[in-house]
């Protein structure tokens, strides 16, 4: 079986689980997604998958990625600037965030979050997970200023 296949397998077995449909939307979105080790935009994943699938809207685009974030696909992630990104990697790790070029780097650290989880909790909210974003400036953006 190909790496493509093996992809598309998996999804379709998280779909039909879940009830959901199997679509070529969401498969070609799924091997953009899973092909790319980035942090994504909608758009972005729109201008990639238009080449596979002309027809493909943004607002397909988006509603897959939601139902992605709720199948465990993806993350999403607010970026401070008002660009929400789309991160593929799910296993935790945590963010940094450059204020000015917003370049997103991923921070690999088993921080102690477990109070930031229980004071969640003792406030009455059922957190799923927690994560550290650190806003800054990236080391390009630092060295030019």
């Amino acid at each position: 079986m190909s790496a493509v296949e093996s992809i598309d397998a998996e999804l379709t077995e998280l779909l039909r689980a879940r009830g959901q449909r199997v679509t070529s939307q969401r498969l070609v979105i799924n091997r953009m997604l899973r092909s790319r080790d980035q942090h994504v935009t909608a758009e972005e994943v729109l201008g990639a998958v238009t080449q596979t699938l002309p027809g493909t809207s943004l607002p397909t685009v988006y509603a897959t990625l939601e139902l992605f974030e709720q199948l465990g696909i993806v993350r999403r992630l607010n970026s401070g600037g008002g660009a929400v990104l789309f991160d593929s990697r799910t296993v935790d790790h945590h963010h940094a965030i450059c204020r000015d070029c917003g370049a997103v780097q991923d921070i690999d650290d088993p921080a102690e979050l477990s109070g930031v989880l229980q004071a969640a909790r003792d406030a009455g909210f059922a957190p799923d997970r927690a994560a550290v974003v650190v806003d800054g400036l990236c080391a390009a953006c630092a060295a030019a200023s």
